[in-house]
């Protein structure tokens, strides 16, 4: 079962930076306004002309709603994301976070087989999460496309 609307996010390690550094999803979401989107894969046609883009350009726009911090989170490593967060401009504005062995994307029930990208990847989604709770969730209804977890649409309910 996936997560949902009124559930808290799991205390499991992920990836930032580099693969010896490691936040606590729990941690990191406890006390503040966090906006979490995942993605199929970094590096990805859709990942990245339009998904990543949406949350850079409305970077302004979503702290002015008073989020504290925007993360995106994949099934990569941490290497990967680092340099995808660097190509894609992410600098301070966004936390890339790896998911190196699918964990929290599994814990959450947000994961899915993609054989084309490698296997295990996570369902493509937006969640506004407040002191640990998630308060709205967009998952993509086929997983992949992008329908309602672009950064607009997510705008819109804060």
């Amino acid at each position: 079962m996936s997560i949902q609307v009124g559930d808290t996010i799991p205390s499991i390690h992920v990836g930032s930076g580099t693969p010896e550094n490691t936040i606590d999803m729990a941690e990191f979401c406890a006390d503040k306004k966090v906006i979490l989107f995942a993605v199929p894969g970094a590096f990805t046609p859709g990942c990245s002309r339009v998904h990543f883009p949406s949350y850079i350009q409305q970077y302004d726009t979503i702290k002015s709603k008073g989020v504290d911090a925007i993360a995106c989170i994949s099934v990569n490593d941490a290497f990967v994301m680092t340099e995808w967060g660097k190509s894609q401009g992410a600098n301070e504005k966004i936390h890339m976070l790896a998911d190196v062995h699918g964990s929290f994307t599994k814990a959450i029930g947000l994961d899915v087989q993609a054989a084309g990208l490698g296997g295990l990847r996570s369902k493509r989604y937006s969640m506004l999460v407040e002191n640990g709770t998630v308060t709205i969730l967009n998952v993509e209804p086929n997983g992949f496309g992008l329908t309602c977890s672009l950064a607009p649409i997510l705008i819109e309910n804060l």
